[in-house]
């Protein structure tokens, strides 16, 4: 499988999405590279890995500091010598109405789910071109499809996401970089998000919905398998998942 063997780097790692991609992953036999902020989660993730007969390492990264995720590609390289994929996934929704005024919160959004891909791009980019391959994923949201009030801000970063994620896929096409591309646009999944909202009555539309539609991580953890597994001459570069039930 090309999975196996396939050294993945993952932002946003120590849960939800990124927790289920890596332990799915690793089950495959990928070699895990780990970030976030939440050294003990990091530390749990490792070791039910290793127990399990895979291999990972972490190191405690903000996305929002550029030389975070150059450390990180760093370890990569130290501990397994290359990086072959990164999954740009950590994130934050605090939404809100635009009449409410939280610019600490959009600010925050952009520096994470915006400047956090930027980041990590700069910091993979230079081994990607040198090597002529490699795999760049991002989380964006159905948010990066389509306008939901309340969610301006989030929305706005994650339509960012998709056109950075496709111009970079033409850009390497043209430069013959051979880097593949795939920008996943999850509906409700059920992960931390949603407690990164402070705004009462946007956390309890939210929440109640996401209650009644919800489906695992595991879901996404399966598209981002799939995407690397697909031959390196083939890219599958955007998919949409999210609840049968939920028309959203």
């Amino acid at each position: 499988m090309a999975v196996k063997d396939k050294v993945v780097m993952i932002t946003g790692a120590s849960s939800g999405i990124g927790e289920a991609t890596a332990t799915l992953l690793a089950s495959k036999g990928a070699k895990l590279v780990l970030g976030a902020r939440r050294e003990d989660k990091l530390q749990k993730l490792r070791d039910a890995i290793t127990k399990d007969g895979g291999e990972a390492v972490y190191q405690i990264t903000d996305v929002t500091k550029v030389e975070d995720n150059q450390k990180l590609v760093e370890l990569a390289k130290t501990e397994f010598g290359k990086v072959d994929v990164i999954f740009l996934n950590a994130g934050l929704m605090p939404n809100s109405p635009l009449s409410e005024l939280k610019s600490n919160e959009w600010n925050q959004m952009v520096d994470v789910n915006l400047k956090g891909v930027l980041n990590g791009l700069e910091a993979v980019l230079p081994e990607f071109k040198e090597q002529k391959s490699g795999h760049v994923i991002t989380t964006s949201s159905v948010a990066g499809l389509k306008a939901y009030p309340g969610g301006a801000v989030y929305g706005a970063t994650k339509w960012a996401v998709r056109d950075l994620m496709e111009v970079l896929r033409m850009e390497s096409a043209q430069e013959g970089t051979n880097i593949r591309t795939a920008t996943i646009y999850p509906a409700a999944i059920k992960t931390e998000l949603l407690e990164t909202i402070t705004d009462e009555e946007t956390a309890e539309g939210t929440n109640a919905m996401y209650k009644q539609y919800q489906i695992g991580p595991d879901r996404v953890a399966n598209v981002v398998a799939f995407a690397i597994d697909q031959p390196e001459d083939t890219n599958v570069n955007e998919f949409t998942i999210g609840p049968t039930t939920q028309p959203w």
